[in-house]
């Protein structure tokens, strides 16, 4: 039975579409606790133990549970009406570059705060069979390169990239790529295989996972934030994490997360060690011509923190450290995060003069023939864990999607 949700949410206007589908959950205004200061972590003594107050991490659960709702919702109208195919001629591009990090089975549990990064197995192989009996052209990004500087859109491509170089992309990934002969490319942050590397976020989930209450010192006074059940831990992790993103500094940021692994005795070293390639598996891919290893920079900052000497360092010396590695030089980089708040016109401009030939960001859109102008702030779809349909896919590929985000204008570059 068709939804009259979805055909309203359908025919909204495309400022509405925009919102539901791709803008980030609503965030409450900075107040006195967001702008405070986030010291080490120290347990409150009992009679000073405070919970969180109402509307600080509360709401923000259902929050991200209704924009999920609203963007299958989208998603689906797109797709059961036909108005991805409809839209496809006029928005659907030349080409488009697939974004995945983890494809691995599923796991069990019921907090996945970071799932949306992981696809299965099974629903890779259908996307990878599906495109391949697609008119389009699987390419790798020297192939891309050349098409969109010498305007070769004869026919339409898709590129495949996994970003930061997880084992999983070796051992789930690889296989079914290689077995329909598919070129990909792994951008990798040179830290994570040399083993000094912070995945901040899956620390800042562990040590949320883990414990019932997280006590914090916030503007000089100890608080606590009560997380015993699944949805007060989603709540409190998506608040947290955009409350990190929000920081001024990438130190700040590190420091914040270094300070909670340790009071709540997390790991954050063992992450690279038990999830990120080593340089002897990386070089077992490199080996392979189907692979393209791709700069994703040293440390997997948010480069607009940084200033513009670290930036280009970030950039240049993880190039160096990977030619050292694997003998092989990126010619392409990815944006860590790549966000328009962790990637703007002075990044594309740094990497455009360290001679990059193409740079990507995680900003959602399909390829039109102007991106040939643009090669250092290129958009890409991402393969969101939460839609793991091949009708999602679809639509996402048609451009229908992004347009609407994009205001239905023709061409969107980063």
């Amino acid at each position: 039975m068709w939804d009259a949700g979805v055909a309203r949410l359908q025919f909204a206007p495309a400022a509405t579409l925009r919102r539901a589908l791709f803008d980030p959950p609503t965030q409450r205004k900075p107040g006195r606790t967001e702008s405070a200061e986030l010291t080490p972590p120290r347990r409150p003594a009992k009679n000073r133990r405070r919970s969180a107050p109402q509307g600080v991490f509360g709401k923000e659960a259902s929050v991200s549970g209704l924009k999920q709702t609203i963007i299958r919702s989208g998603l689906e109208g797109l797709y059961f009406s036909g108005a991805h195919r409809a839209l496809k001629r006029f928005v659907g591009g030349v080409g488009a570059i697939l974004t995945l990090h983890h494809v691995r089975p599923s796991r069990p549990d019921r907090f996945q705060p970071n799932g949306l990064l992981e696809i299965t197995p099974a629903f890779f192989a259908r996307v990878i069979r599906s495109l391949r009996r697609s008119r389009v052209d699987l390419v790798s990004l020297d192939e891309m390169h050349r098409r969109l500087t010498e305007a070769d859109f004869s026919r339409r491509f898709v590129c495949v990239t996994f970003d930061d170089g997880y084992r999983d992309t070796l051992e789930w990934a690889y296989p079914i790529l290689k077995e329909a002969e598919v070129p990909f490319a792994v951008y990798v942050a040179t830290s994570f295989p040399d083993r000094l590397g912070e995945l901040w976020w899956l620390a800042l989930e562990a040590v949320i996972a883990r414990n019932n209450r997280i006590g914090l010192e916030v503007d000089g006074r100890n608080r606590t934030f009560d997380c015993a059940d699944v949805a007060d831990k989603r709540a409190l992790f998506n608040e947290l994490y955009w409350w990190l993103r929000r920081r001024r500094t990438e130190t700040e940021v590190r420091r914040i997360v270094r300070d909670l692994a340790a009071c709540y005795q997390v790991d954050i070293a063992g992450f690279c060690n038990d999830l990120c390639m080593s340089w002897a598996e990386l070089s077992e891919l490199a080996a392979d011509p189907l692979v393209t290893i791709g700069a994703h920079t040293v440390n997997h900052p948010m480069l607009a923190k940084l200033p513009a000497d670290a930036v280009r360092a970030e950039m240049d010396l993880s190039r160096s450290v990977i030619e050292a590695a694997l003998a092989v030089r990126p010619q392409h980089l990815c944006y860590p995060f790549g966000d328009r708040s962790s990637a703007g016109p002075r990044e594309f401009e740094i990497a455009s003069e360290l001679g990059f030939k193409t740079a990507v960001t995680t900003q959602p859109g399909v390829f039109f023939r102007g991106h040939g102008k643009t090669l250092t702030a290129l958009p890409r779809l991402s393969l969101n864990g939460e839609y793991q349909r091949l009708r999602y896919v679809r639509v996402l590929l048609s451009g229908s999607a992004t347009a609407m985000w994009n205001g239905l204008r023709g061409l969107e570059a980063a």
